[in-house]
């Protein structure tokens, strides 16, 4: 047995922790690059805590999920300011443009030279500006992964800058900061989580210190999602739920994914959808698919095994089959009002495209059985 496994330099957790972050900080750099999502409210206390700490700061706000364009903005901006520390406070796209932005001041060439498919996919070779990641949501798990995800719109695809290089400096994740997700984000990126748990628990690259880790967060998401969505408040929820997503990027960047993900990369490069929507759509479906072909193809893959692991760690019940893991995924994506991808159009004669795409995509490669062209156009057809 052989594994590797590589996260940030230093992970702290727990409720209130944000008020650590301006002094930690202040051990790094003295020129703050900050970068939020649309909304700044919950980085207000992070601003002024910074300039108590004598640390100056130039602002950079995300609104949607990023580009390269967007990357190469943010370090003019970095690179003008000769900022020395990037801080990236909020969802998963905004972590991934501060890991590409601290990327990119660094290491010389254009962007898209080290991109993966329209790229040449150079190595990064000099080490980021030292990055802090602060996630105020609990799906993507990005604050401990060494890849970052952008889009191409000229292309109609999304690409990964990635290196272990990429891996922040600091990750502080606190649950205090989830607390005012609308419910539709706490649906979508907590589905996004769970997703990220189940596909590298039977993914072929799974090892068995991202199989505990996958195990501790998918009971943690099946007890905690649905309770997360109902009340928004509830602290122990919420404290799960960070977690949950904290372990899933810990997974996802220690194992492989699988077909969710191979589909779910390409789609989201072709639909205005969020990722966590579309990952949520397709999670049951690719679920029954896999089972499905496991059962007919492969009946002794252990795989099938951890289906039912599964099943008991989601249900709580120790003789849970996989098909009642199964219904509980589906019931959870009906009681989190998951919408068809329809709403965000796709249509059917997208569907031979999409799969000639995703049959190439990294992640299809980590599913535990190679599904046919077939068996993923029954996919989309179930999930529009």
């Amino acid at each position: 047995m052989r594994f590797e496994f590589a996260t940030a330099t230093r992970v702290i957790f727990g409720q209130g922790v944000i008020q650590e972050v301006a002094s930690l900080a202040a051990a790094i750099g003295t020129r703050a690059f900050v970068i939020t999502g649309r909304a700044t409210l919950r980085a207000g206390q992070l601003f002024e805590q910074l300039e108590k700490q004598g640390i100056s700061r130039v602002s950079f706000s995300v609104a949607e999920e990023p580009t390269a364009a967007l990357v190469k903005e943010g370090v003019k901006k970095a690179r003008e300011a000769e900022c020395d520390l990037v801080i990236a406070i909020g969802g998963g796209s905004v972590l991934d443009t501060g890991k590409a932005v601290a990327a990119m001041l660094t290491n010389s060439g254009d962007l898209e030279d080290y991109l993966e498919v329209v790229g040449s996919g150079k190595a990064i070779s000099m080490s980021p500006a030292p990055v802090i990641a602060i996630p105020t949501t609990s799906g993507t798990g990005a604050e401990v992964t060494g890849n970052a995800v952008l889009g191409l719109p000229e292309y109609g695809i999304k690409v990964s800058l990635r290196s272990q290089l990429l891996l922040p400096r600091l990750s502080v994740v606190d649950p205090l900061l989830t607390h005012s997700l609308p419910q539709s984000l706490t649906a979508t990126t907590g589905l996004d989580a769970l997703t990220q748990l189940i596909e590298a628990y039977v993914s072929n690259k799974a090892n068995p210190l991202t199989d505990s880790i996958c195990q501790e967060g998918i009971k943690r998401a099946g007890r905690s999602l649905r309770r997360a969505y109902e009340n928004g408040s509830d602290p122990a929820a919420r404290e799960d739920m960070s977690l949950a997503s904290l372990f899933s990027g810990l997974a996802l960047a220690n194992a492989k994914l699988g077909a969710v993900h191979g589909l779910a990369g390409v789609l989201g490069g072709m639909l205005c959808a969020p990722h966590g929507a579309i990952c949520a759509r397709l999670l049951p479906l690719v679920m029954g698919k896999n089972i499905q072909a496991l059962e007919s193809r492969e009946p002794g893959s252990p795989a099938l095994d951890r289906y039912e692991d599964i099943a008991r760690l989601l249900t709580g019940s120790s003789t849970a089959g996989r098909d009642d893991g199964l219904d509980w995924v589906e019931n959870l994506c009906v009681a989190l009002k998951v919408p068809p991808l329809r709403d965000f159009g796709l249509k059917k004669l997208d569907f031979t495209a999409v799969i000639a795409k995703a049959q190439k995509a990294s992640s299809m490669k980590g599913n535990p059985v190679t599904l046919s062209d077939k068996e993923l156009m029954e996919i989309l057809e179930k999930g529009i």
